[in-house]
């Protein structure tokens, strides 16, 4: 019987499921306080019978096992926390929620901006579908929600809560990690890709000191904001001047905090810098070269001591195993045809979903098992081919914008389809 075949046979009707996607987009919650969500996952998978689930693993996160024989092991991934970004999409179904962020105590709109609400439900349909067809494969599926995935911290958190240990959340070992990600390209397109995938990322906050006093002596004191002002210029020629033409590589000052008046000149400035890089030599360039000029701005002011560096995140590389991500490619070619891309793009951003898999025990002692993360569309298809027949793929909103909005269908019947191919490339 082949994996479509299957699917055809035991994929559940999907109303109820885009029901559910909306009551989950009406419903967010920021990193570390994905409640609704965990609940809802923990909720569906408890009415599957067979299914062991085991939460509160590193805080909100969850995995559902259904062993059904022997055979091989297959995690699959869902991330689940929405952002601080007030929606805009005008949906009928658009969040409404404002929250405190028990990070800062700071009270934020919130909006499921990255799609980890289509990534809920295709996951729960997905294991809905698979519990149905136990008869036409073998083995053990894990089912894992993970938070946090938004600031760096979801995956490392639930590794560090004892994720796998025999003697705490005992989740079995896999074979193989498999993970998605919805993204702005037509509806209905999956695309994998071998080896490098995503960015790593790493996030600081640099806070840099000058002299405060009155805005009409300057003389007398050393502006931070004017110090901040050249560091922030003199980041844009890391990448522009120092790195090979040939890498891919970003550095973004997303936040500059200083003073609270135009009459007073402050004592200090704080910078929020993002850093992307896709290989190792080029994140230690592009790192070295922002501690260096940051160090040698604040000497070039006459700084009064030296600036104070704060990591805030930092997230893996994503590297796709071959042997794996060729597996999953060649069980998408024969079900989604022309619709699948064997040489997709890399990500632009960056996911903790690697640790997963390289934190894992293996069989042979140590550490670190193989995992392949794919993406698949969320634009309406006409729209897409519009705005690339037109050149204006400018105004297709991207994932963390207010307006990021996957259209439900045809996406949420391509990600369930997605995850049981994968599982089931592994488990028949």
């Amino acid at each position: 019987m082949t994996i479509t075949s299957i699917i055809s046979d035991s994929k559940p009707d999907l109303q109820p499921y885009e029901e559910l996607y909306k009551e989950l987009h009406q419903n967010p919650g920021l990193s570390l306080q994905e409640h609704f969500a965990a609940e809802t996952a923990a909720k569906y998978l408890r009415e599957l019978d067979g299914f062991e689930v085991r939460t509160n693993i590193g805080g909100t996160g969850l995995i559902g096992i259904l062993k059904n024989g022997e055979g091989k092991t297959v995690l699959l991934r869902a991330d689940i926390d929405a952002l601080p970004v007030e929606e805009l999409t005008g949906l009928p179904y658009a969040s409404k929620k404002k929250e405190v962020d028990v990070e800062d105590g700071n009270e934020y709109s919130v909006m499921h901006a990255c799609g980890h609400d289509m990534h809920i439900t295709s996951m729960l349909a997905a294991a809905k579908t698979l519990h149905s067809s136990q008869k036409d494969w073998k083995g053990t599926l894990v089912i894992l929600f993970q938070p946090n995935e938004e600031r760096a911290g979801g995956a490392k958190a639930m590794i560090a809560d004892g994720l796998y240990d025999p003697k705490k959340h005992a989740c079995p070992i896999p074979d193989a990690v498999l993970g998605q990600h919805v993204m702005p390209l037509a509806s209905g397109t999956v695309g994998t890709r071998v080896g490098s995938f995503a960015s790593a990322a790493d996030s600081f906050r640099v806070t840099v000191y000058g002299r405060g006093g009155h805005a009409s002596q300057p003389h007398m004191t050393i502006d931070p904001v004017v110090l901040a002002a050249h560091i922030i210029v003199r980041l844009q020629t890391v990448v522009s001047r120092e790195v090979n033409p040939r890498e891919a590589a970003v550095v973004t000052v997303g936040s500059i905090i200083s003073g609270r008046t135009e009459n007073i000149i402050s004592s200090e400035a704080t910078l929020k810098i993002n850093v992307r890089t896709v290989t190792p030599e080029t994140r230690k360039a592009v790192l070295s070269a922002i501690k260096r000029i940051v160090k040698a701005e604040c000497e070039a002011s006459n700084s009064p001591k030296e600036p104070l560096w704060e990591p805030t995140s930092s997230f893996p590389f994503t590297i796709n195993d071959e042997e794996v991500t060729n597996t999953v490619a060649a069980a998408f070619a024969k079900h989604f045809g022309d619709q699948h891309d064997s040489e997709s793009p890399p990500l632009g951003g960056s996911e903790d979903f690697s640790i997963l898999a390289t934190e894992a025990p293996n069989k042979n002692g140590g550490k670190g098992v193989p995992y392949t993360y794919w993406n698949f569309g969320g634009v309406d298809p006409k729209k897409y081919k519009d705005a690339l027949e037109k050149g204006t793929m400018s105004d297709i909103p991207i994932n963390h914008s207010a307006y990021f909005a996957p259209v439900i269908q045809p996406t949420l019947s391509t990600g369930v389809d997605a995850l049981v191919v994968a599982a089931l490339a592994f488990l028949t």
